[in-house]
């Protein structure tokens, strides 16, 4: 698997405390180390993006993580702001949602995402987002 990776920033957007814990050990067990920064609803999300309100500070992620099923505004309407943004447009994102049916429902629907996750995300598979959304 080799060393450490240091991927940077990664925004994790994710309601669900279980899935951010374990998301979090996952990239850790790959040897992905980063800055991780949570949110938990689709108005934070962007607001994170933007640095608006409490994120003015906010760092640009490296990664973003997206819930697909998110309140206050869902994955589908985050990334649709997104990818609509010159600003933002570039920036990787990978949806994460929670069953297989679903997942190639939304892979067959949306062709913006940068990839398509099933949680709970597997170590082998943060290593290789990582590696291939964010080269050194």
């Amino acid at each position: 698997m080799g060393g450490p990776k240091h991927v940077g920033e990664i925004l994790l957007a994710e309601d669900n405390p279980g899935d951010v814990r374990l998301t979090r050990e996952m990239f850790e067990n790959a040897g992905v180390e980063g800055n991780y920064h949570v949110v938990d609803d689709g108005v934070e999300t962007l607001d994170f993006l933007y640095r608006r309100g409490e994120y003015t500070d906010a760092p640009r992620p490296d990664l973003v993580l997206l819930d697909w099923h998110f309140p206050k505004k869902s994955g589908a309407e985050v990334l649709t702001e997104i990818r609509s943004d010159a600003a933002l447009r570039d920036l990787p994102v990978v949806v994460l949602t929670g069953t297989q049916p679903e997942l190639e429902k939304i892979r067959s629907e949306s062709l913006r995402a940068d990839a398509y996750v099933l949680k709970p995300i597997e170590p082998e598979e943060c290593r290789s987002l990582v590696e291939e959304f964010c080269a050194d």
